[in-house]
């Protein structure tokens, strides 16, 4: 008697497919390695509205800024681009960056020695990494934060870039105290530079999963020594884009994950099986290598701990590193890399102010005389230097 057989045909094909798939696989070289600069058409579609809000706060903040500096009134009109008004510069002599006054950027809560250590101003250490010396500070800034900060939004999400971000500005201005000097700075390249040193850490961390790698790392270090150069110009503080670079660099590696390189192949048991299965591989992808993981995690919380009580400790190293202060400064004929305490002696007359600098002797006449002590000290650090 002749029993009839059900078709395999079913078992056979599911077999067949998963030995298509893995030879495939196998077969092309190219399958396992992605482009770190993917084309547009090929990266994620996530929005980007976390760089958005950031870059729209940071031009909200420099027009504030712009406008409680009021060079039309508080410099009698002596200023830059006039037709701007109560928006107008202060003279490139004073900010070769097209901005504010030193003395509105430390009303604003950018960082000098004085405020941090004397008054304990310890809030300034979260606002200065949001501020920006001058228009085109800002300009290059912003620039960089939306090529860097889109694409990092796009392949690992905003949570973890919003963590890398916030967390490399508040290391950058800890790092920026240690050297702070007399002179108001802003650390709002802190921020940026952390992002560029998750980008770093995750071409790093995923080197053999990506092509293009010498491409990758020649637009990381262009990117990088622009902004370095531009920290040499008055007002932007280098300190804080190192320590922000290194803090980024340390929370990629804590916090990105392996890049989706390819989807799972289908399967025939079923959407619950296979949603289990994709959810396994996800998280197996983001909580690899643990152990790297958990040393950068001690060595960021140690360097966050160590700048933080040295900052409550009124440490200034620039006592103990003579040349340090070069890293953040360039000395020219504009300006100078000095750390003295400035002091002028203001003569008044025929509505002339004339301040002579205590130091070298050096003096200037300007033609107004109310103005307030802050930007009489803007203008007796611009005498003596």
């Amino acid at each position: 008697m002749e029993v009839p057989t059900e078709p395999k045909t079913t078992q056979i094909d599911e077999i067949s497919h998963n030995l298509s798939f893995s030879t495939s696989n196998a077969g092309d070289s190219s399958w396992d390695k992605i482009s770190f600069f993917r084309h547009r058409s090929r990266q994620i579609k996530r929005d980007t509205w976390l760089v958005s809000v950031f870059v729209l706060l940071q031009i909200v903040l420099f027009a504030v800024t712009m406008g409680v500096n009021d060079c039309s009134r508080n410099s009698h009109g002596h200023c830059a681009a006039k037709l701007l008004g109560r928006f107008s510069f202060q003279p490139l002599s004073e900010n070769p960056m097209l901005g504010p006054s030193a003395s509105t950027l430390e009303h604003m809560g950018g960082l000098s020695w004085n405020t941090l250590t004397e008054n304990h101003e310890i809030w300034r250490i979260l606002t200065s990494p949001w501020l920006h010396s001058g228009l085109f500070h800002l300009f290059i800034n912003l620039g960089s934060l939306i090529f860097v900060g889109i694409y990092m939004e796009q392949q690992f999400g905003p949570l973890r870039i919003a963590v890398i971000y916030l967390l490399s500005g508040i290391m950058g201005s800890l790092s920026a105290v240690l050297f702070v000097r007399n002179i108001s700075s802003i650390s709002s390249g802190a921020a940026f530079f952390g992002l560029i040193g998750a980008m770093l850490s995750a071409l790093a961390k995923n080197w053999n999963l990506y092509t293009g790698k010498i491409s990758a790392l020649v637009i990381i270090f262009t990117i990088f020594t622009v902004n370095i150069l531009i920290g040499f110009l008055p007002f932007i503080d280098n300190f804080a884009n190192i320590g922000g670079f290194i803090s980024g660099f340390l929370l990629g590696f804590v916090l990105l994950f392996k890049p989706q390189l390819r989807q799972m192949p289908p399967s025939h048991k079923g959407k619950l099986f296979e949603d289990d299965m994709n959810r396994s591989t996800r998280l197996k992808d983001q909580f690899d290598r643990p152990v790297l993981r958990i040393i950068c995690l001690v060595v960021f919380c140690g360097m966050l701990a160590g700048v933080l009580l040295a900052a409550c400790w009124g440490v200034n190293l620039n006592r103990h590193c003579h040349w340090c202060r070069y890293v953040d400064c360039v000395p020219t004929k504009r300006w100078s890399c000095s750390d003295m305490t400035t002091s002028c002696e203001a003569m008044v007359s025929d509505a002339q102010l004339t301040l002579t600098c205590m130091a070298n002797g050096k003096f200037r006449i300007f033609p107004y005389t109310n103005i307030s002590q802050a930007r009489t000290q803007d203008l007796c650090t611009l005498v003596c230097t």
